[in-house]
């Protein structure tokens, strides 16, 4: 069984979403007698092969100038041709803008059964599983392929932990491009910086999560005194950006962002099931709520039950003494 996984780079840099598929695909893997091959398309990227050889048993490195910065007309065409050639009996892609982008039309193309936005992946004797959220992220359910002995399936971002001692060494092969003309029906032609001021909550290492227990917009200020105190990012829940008192882009949770970051503090967030979902993957979580029997606490490591208004004020002046002494 082998199991071909799209690495993604962009603007210079591998991104995190190839080494958690990797990493996915090590546990199916080992259940299933199975190979790992990554697949790396681009122009100048043999640096990233020498990561990805960590996490795979084999490394497919395609550069092509027309494969300098994605196109999903020109990914389409390559992957297919890898594909067909190599009958591989999973296909994994980042369920990112380029995956979002990528993965149905190839699927239509290649006639491959295909999940999205998968959260998981279980093996159950010889069948695939796919673990994804329906109804709004109310419900998991367990997908099956009706028996279909190849799959497609695009994984969410953060969803999968990065395994931190894989050192396969699988060999790097380079193979020729099959693009034999430009794609001039759609091209690539540039990156929209984001507004200045917004920040990328999927990248902080520190995120201090707020909910509607702050009560009021005129208290945020205090959670990013809070945030810029630990050197972290505010972010929130839904009912925050339902009252507009935050941007939608610091929203966590199956209708926001999936986050993953070294510490999550949640301040006055009940703890409800799409959020946990969206930040249940943190290496460390606590939570100040008042209620004892908040859902959050469930989810953290550590929990302070008390007034939020007490409790912030006074974890910031603390945090300040500790930094000056």
């Amino acid at each position: 069984m082998e199991i071909l996984v799209l690495a993604e780079h962009r603007r210079g840099e591998l991104r995190e979403i190839s080494l958690e598929m990797l990493s996915k695909a090590k546990e199916i893997a080992d259940k299933t007698s199975g190979e790992i091959t990554a697949v790396l398309l681009g122009q100048g990227v043999k640096d990233f092969a020498d990561t990805l050889a960590n996490y795979a048993n084999k490394v497919l490195l395609i550069e092509d100038p027309k494969l300098e910065n994605f196109n999903a007309e020109a990914y389409q065409k390559v992957l297919s041709a890898l594909i067909k050639e190599r009958n591989p009996a999973m296909v994994m892609i980042g369920h990112t803008a380029f995956g979002m982008d990528l993965a149905p039309a190839l699927a239509v193309e290649l006639d491959l059964p295909l999940a999205t936005d998968c959260m998981d992946l279980e093996i159950d004797g010889d069948s695939v599983f796919a673990i994804r959220q329906v109804y709004s992220g109310k419900v998991n359910v367990k997908v099956s392929f009706s028996g279909a002995k190849k799959c497609m399936v695009t994984m969410r971002a953060s969803a999968c932990q990065i395994a931190e001692d894989m050192k396969l060494g699988g060999a790097i092969e380079t193979v020729d491009s099959p693009l034999t003309e430009d794609i001039d029906y759609k091209i690539f032609s540039g990156y929209e910086e984001a507004a200045a001021g917004e920040v990328d909550i999927t990248q902080a290492d520190i995120l201090v999560g707020v909910g509607r227990g702050i009560g009021d917009p005129d208290n945020i200020p205090m959670i990013e005194e809070l945030a810029e105190a630990i050197g972290g990012v505010v972010s929130c829940s839904r009912p925050v950006v339902d009252k507009k008192w935050l941007p939608k882009d610091r929203q966590v949770g199956t209708s926001g962002k999936t986050v993953k970051p070294k510490l999550y503090l949640a301040v006055g967030i009940s703890g409800a099931f799409q959020h946990l979902a969206g930040m249940n993957g943190s290496d460390l979580i606590v939570a100040i709520n008042k209620d004892p029997k908040a859902p959050i606490f469930a989810a953290a490591q550590y929990g302070i039950v008390a007034d939020l208004f007490k409790v912030v004020p006074a974890l910031k002046d603390k945090i300040n003494e500790l930094k000056g002494a």
